[in-house]
């Protein structure tokens, strides 16, 4: 297992960028300004964007996992990467998601705790309805870790 900084093309990976932000314009807001980093384990398996939000905050923008790779570590593992590269540059690592519990848990579990909300975020910046596990998602929910 490897991990790689892509500096360019970046949207040669859209299909897994797509996983986890479903409308290709929300990606193009932050795809260009993001850094971006893809696990490799024979093949691609995981990817992840981060962005520098000012005041010592990395943002993980993006993080997808090949499906049949799920819950195999693939998303910890590049977590921790991303987490390592930056400590002493960074004090904190945050992430934006909808409000469900697959998510929540998964970034609870690679030691998160929630921070703030934006309301409606999801009925206002998405051209349509966003479900994840049967619910729809209207509000995101950030996430913070030291690093």
């Amino acid at each position: 297992m490897y991990f790689k900084e892509i500096k360019g093309n970046k949207k040669q990976f859209l299909p897994l960028l797509l996983l986890a932000d479903e409308q290709e314009d929300m990606i193009d807001r932050y795809l260009n300004r993001g850094t971006m980093y893809v696990l490799y384990d024979d093949g691609v398996k995981c990817e992840c964007v981060v962005t520098d939000e000012g005041k010592g905050v990395l943002e993980i923008k993006n993080i997808a996992t090949e499906p049949g790779f799920q819950g195999k570590g693939y998303g910890k593992a590049l977590i921790d990467f991303v987490a390592a590269t930056y400590k002493g540059k960074y004090s904190i690592l945050q992430v934006g998601t909808g409000d469900s519990p697959l998510t929540i848990h998964f970034y609870e579990k690679c030691g998160f705790v929630r921070s703030h909300s934006i309301k409606n975020f999801f009925t206002d910046n998405y051209d349509h309805p966003i479900y994840e596990g049967g619910t729809q998602l209207v509000d995101m929910i950030y996430l913070q870790k030291k690093i």
